[in-house]
C-alpha cells in the first residue's frame, strides 16, 4: 500500500474517533453542569477541559475569559479550531475523499452524509438548543462509520490502518477524559486516606461511566456502589472493557503486527511494552505515583507511538 493512502486511512479513522470523543468529553461537562455546584468549580471544569485538550492558548486568544457557552461553541463548531467536532468531521470526510478507491461506497457515503447533516444541524442551532442530543448524534454517526467499515471492507492493510487510527485515538481520548474529570472535581487522585482514594459524588462518576458507555458494564462487573478506584480500574486495566486503555492498546498491538515491516521493529516494541504493562499492571502500582502523573505519562507514550507509526508507515 502507498504510504500516502495509509496516511489518509489512518487519519480518517482518527478524526472520526476524535469527533466522537470530543462529544463524550463535552457531554461529561454538560451533565456535570446540571449538578449543584459553585460557579468557581464549574469554571475550573471548563478550564481543565481546554487544558487537557491543549487548547487553552487558542481559546484565550479568541474569547478571553472562560465561559461555558463560548467553550461549547469553540469545541463544537469553530472551524478555526482543528480539534472541534465540525473540523474533525470535515477532516475525516476529506481524508476519505482522497482514498475513495481504498474504501467501500458505503463507508464513503456514511462519512459524507455525516458531514453534510452536521452542517445542517449546526445551522439549525441544535448544538445550542439541545447539546446533549447533538452529542448523542455524533456518537451514533461514529458508531455507524465503524460498523460500516467492519461490515463492508476487506480486512486487508487498509482495514488494519483504519483500526490502528481508531484505537490509538481512543486510548488517547479515554486517558484525557479521565484526567479532565479529575481536573473538574479539583482532584488529581493524589490524595488518599489509609491507602484508599476519597470517594466522590455518585452522580459525577456515573456521568463519567455513561460518557464512555460503561455504566452498565460497571454494574455487571462490580455489582456495588460506584467508587473512584473501580472506575479507574475499569477504564484503565480491564481488557474486556471496549474503551479501556488496556483494550485499546491490545488492538493497536494486534493490527500493528499485521502490517509490520522491517522499519517498524522499534515501534512494535514500544507498542508491545505498553500493552504488556497494561495487561499485567495493578491499580495499586498506578496509584503509588498518582493517577494524574500516570495518565500524563501515558499520553506522552501514546504521542511517541503515533510519531513512530507515522515515520514507519505513513507519508511525511
Amino acid at each position: 500500500m502507498l504510504s500516502r493512502t495509509a496516511d489518509h486511512l489512518f487519519w480518517m479513522a482518527r478524526y472520526t474517533e476524535r469527533a466522537e470523543n470530543t462529544a463524550r468529553m463535552l457531554d461529561v461537562h454538560v451533565q456535570s453542569a446540571l449538578m449543584p455546584q459553585i460557579a468557581e468549580t464549574m469554571q475550573l471544569g471548563w478550564r481543565g477541559l481546554l487544558g487537557i485538550s491543549e487548547l487553552t492558548a487558542a481559546y484565550t486568544e479568541r474569547h478571553g475569559e472562560i465561559d461555558a457557552d463560548k467553550v461549547l461553541d469553540f469545541m463544537v463548531c469553530d472551524t478555526r479550531n482543528p480539534s472541534s467536532i465540525q473540523s474533525c468531521l470535515r477532516a475525516a470526510r476529506e481524508n476519505a475523499r482522497a482514498v475513495r478507491g481504498a474504501i467501500t461506497t458505503e463507508v464513503w457515503e456514511t462519512l459524507n452524509q455525516t458531514w453534510l447533516e452536521s452542517q445542517r444541524m449546526l445551522q439549525n442551532g441544535l448544538s445550542d438548543q439541545d447539546p446533549g442530543q447533538y452529542f448523542e448524534w455524533v456518537k451514533y454517526r461514529s458508531h455507524l462509520s465503524r460498523g460500516v467499515s467492519a461490515g463492508t471492507m476487506l480486512q486487508d492493510e487498509a482495514f488494519h490502518f483504519l483500526r490502528i487510527g481508531t484505537f490509538l485515538e481512543r486510548a488517547d481520548n479515554t486517558a484525557r477524559l479521565l484526567d479532565v474529570k479529575f481536573h473538574a472535581l479539583q482532584s488529581d487522585f493524589y490524595g488518599s486516606v489509609n491507602g484508599r482514594l476519597q470517594e466522590l459524588d455518585f452522580y459525577h462518576w456515573s456521568g463519567v461511566l455513561r460518557s464512555v458507555s460503561g455504566f452498565e458494564a460497571y454494574r455487571k462487573v462490580y455489582r456495588d456502589v460506584i467508587t473512584p478506584e473501580r472506575v479507574a480500574a475499569l477504564l484503565i486495566l480491564r481488557p474486556d472493557m471496549p474503551r479501556s486503555l488496556a483494550a485499546c492498546m491490545m488492538a493497536v498491538n494486534h493490527h500493528l503486527q499485521a502490517v509490520a515491516n522491517p522499519q517498524s521493529r522499534e515501534t512494535l516494541r514500544r507498542a508491545g511494552l505498553l500493552n504488556a504493562q497494561l495487561q499485567f499492571g495493578r491499580l495499586d502500582d498506578i496509584m503509588a505515583t498518582g493517577l494524574h502523573a500516570y495518565l500524563t505519562h501515558f499520553l506522552e507514550r501514546i504521542n511517541d507511538l503515533g510519531v513512530g507509526i507515522s515515520q514507519d508507515f505513513l507519508a511525511a
